[in-house]
C-alpha cells in the first residue's frame, strides 16, 4: 500500500479585531507601518542610487575605450572588406580573438502623419495596405450583458476585493 500523502500548511497567526475599536486601531497600525515601510524602500533606493552612480561613473571610461576600440576595428574592417568577406562571398571574418560580420537590418516601415498617409492611399486605391482591424468590443458587452448570455465564448466575471485604506493627509506645497 502507498504511503500516504500529507500536505502540511503553516499555521497562521493572526490578531482579530473583537471589537470596532480594535479595528480601527488595526487600521491604525497598517496605516503607520505602510508608512514605515516607503521610508524603509526610499532609504533603500537612495542607497542604491549612491552605488549605481559610483559603478556608472567607473564604466564610463571603459564604455568609451571599448567605443573607440569598436570605432577603429569598424574603419580597418571597412577598409579592408573585399579581402575579409572574399569580395562579399561571405559576411564573416574570424580572426584570432573574435571575429567581425557585417549583418542586413530587416527591412523597417516609418509613418510620419498616419492621417495623411492613409488619406493617400485610399484615393489611389490602394486599400491591401491599410489594416481594418476587427475586434469584440468588450465595453458594450458590459453595457448590455443579457444580449450577449446565450454566446458561447463569453463569459463575465466579477470579484471582491478587501480594501484598507488607513486615513493619510499630505503635507501642503509652501510657495
Amino acid at each position: 500500500m502507498p504511503p500516504k500523502t500529507r500536505i502540511k500548511t503553516k499555521a497562521v497567526a493572526v490578531n482579530v479585531p473583537q471589537s470596532r475599536e480594535m479595528a480601527a486601531i488595526a487600521i491604525a497600525n497598517i496605516g503607520a507601518l505602510s508608512r514605515q515601510l516607503v521610508r524603509t524602500e526610499s532609504l533603500m533606493n537612495d542607497e542604491l542610487a549612491s552605488i549605481k552612480k559610483g559603478w556608472e561613473e567607473a564604466a564610463e571610461p571603459l564604455r568609451a575605450q571599448i567605443a573607440a576600440l569598436n570605432q577603429g576595428v569598424q574603419t580597418w574592417a571597412e577598409a579592408n572588406r573585399d579581402t575579409l568577406t572574399q569580395n562579399g562571398k561571405v559576411k564573416t571574418c574570424a580572426l584570432t580573438t573574435g571575429e567581425i560580420a557585417w549583418r542586413m537590418r530587416p527591412p523597417s516601415v516609418r509613418i510620419t502623419g498616419a492621417e495623411a498617409v492613409l488619406d493617400t492611399l485610399r484615393r489611389l486605391g490602394l486599400k491591401r495596405f491599410i489594416r481594418e482591424k476587427e475586434e469584440v468590443n468588450k465595453d458594450a458587452i458590459l453595457n448590455e450583458p443579457e444580449a450577449v448570455a446565450h454566446v458561447p465564448g463569453i463569459g463575465i466575471s466579477q470579484g471582491e476585493d478587501f480594501v484598507v485604506v488607513p486615513f493619510e493627509a499630505e503635507l501642503a506645497e509652501v510657495a
